[in-house]
């Protein structure tokens, strides 16, 4: 299993692409985009026309999109707050070729924490979501007794974001789901395409 954070999907494609070649031919590779819980473009968000910027600059793309507009919260994990994903990680969500799941900020600061004490390095909110899928993948076959590989993409280290760790240690970090009816609002203003 390749776990990599997804917010526009370069991170991901980088980790995860190389690894089409072994799941085309026939090799049991699970891909797996890991993005927040407050920005889940690829696990709550459509896949449509859209605009990669919220001044319609760019040319509209297919993508998963929470729509050009849409407005993240504050998180720590600012990479992965972009509303769109690029048009080659959102085709091949869309047919099921790889997989998304969405985990919350305290969740992604707590496998940081894990991965820093075991390891040394102390890694970027954004790599700390793909920590956290796999530490996830590895307690569930702890428990089960299943044997498989799994890798994530260390995207970054955390030197620039002692601040967001400072804040998760005091408490001062939140989860936040994006509201459904955010989402939705933010679907209806998509461009029209015939």
């Amino acid at each position: 299993m390749i776990f990599a954070p997804c917010g526009g999907g370069s991170n991901f494609g980088g980790a995860a692409f190389p690894f089409f070649a072994d799941k085309a031919a026939g090799k049991n590779v699970r891909l797996v985009a890991v993005e927040p819980a407050s920005c889940p473009t690829l696990t709550r968000g459509h896949y449509a026309y859209d605009f990669g910027d919220t001044a319609k600059l760019t040319p509209m793309m297919l993508m998963y999109t929470l729509g050009h507009d849409f407005m993240p919260p504050g998180i720590h994990a600012g990479g992965l707050r972009y509303h769109g994903d690029s048009a080659l990680v959102s085709q091949l969500y869309h047919e099921k070729l790889l997989e998304a799941v969405a985990v919350h900020q305290l969740a992604t600061f707590k496998a940081g924490v894990t991965f820093a004490r075991a390891e040394g390095i102390v890694p970027a909110p954004e790599s700390n979501h793909a920590i956290a899928a796999c530490i996830d993948e590895a307690l569930r076959c702890k428990a089960s007794g299943e044997q498989k590989t799994l890798f994530f993409n260390l995207s970054g280290h955390g030197h620039f974001d002692m601040a967001a760790y400072d804040s998760y240690f005091s408490g001062k970090l939140e989860d936040f789901a994006y509201p459904e009816e955010a989402i939705e609002a933010a679907l209806a203003r998509l461009p029209k395409v015939g």
